[in-house]
């Protein structure tokens, strides 16, 4: 494990207990699956890549476009297939047939994976990335590492 895939973890687990709230990155006042992940780039990272548009919770949905997906490949880079890190950031399928629309970053993994996401209904929490879970991964991205 890196010191930047640490680092990664650190910052996302700064972010468990922050409210659910749609359209949200605001540590310890809400946020949602993409606010939590928008968050961490900011901390690390510094400014966000790109203005963020209004969008709704059934986004991209209508439409059937990879929205989410299109953003993850344009500012994060691919994760090294078949590998499973510590930091990789999760994009999730949540309906077969339906657009990725869920985000989460890995913090364990070996015997005991997890990954912290939140969703609504709940604040940002490190969950089991159980089977159920994981069968609903589609892609893995890692975040680039800030050039000094």
């Amino acid at each position: 494990m890196t010191l930047w895939q640490v680092r990664i973890v650190d910052e996302a687990r700064r972010w468990i207990g922050t409210p659910y709230c749609h359209q949200a990155s605001c540590l310890g006042a809400g946020t949602d699956c993409l606010g939590l992940l928008r968050g961490v780039w900011r901390a690390l990272l510094g400014p966000e890549p790109e203005p963020m548009p209004a969008y709704t919770m059934d986004w991209s949905e209508p439409s059937g476009e990879e929205v989410l997906r299109a953003a993850a490949e344009r500012w994060l880079l691919p994760a090294v297939a078949g590998e499973v890190a510590r930091g990789d950031v999760l994009l999730f399928r949540m309906m077969e047939g339906r657009v990725a629309k869920h985000l989460g970053i890995q913090a364990e993994t070996g015997d005991r994976p997890s990954f912290i996401h939140a969703y609504h209904g709940h604040s940002v929490v490190e969950s089991p990335l159980s089977q159920p879970w994981a069968r609903r991964i589609v892609a893995r991205f890692t975040f680039p590492e800030r050039q000094s």
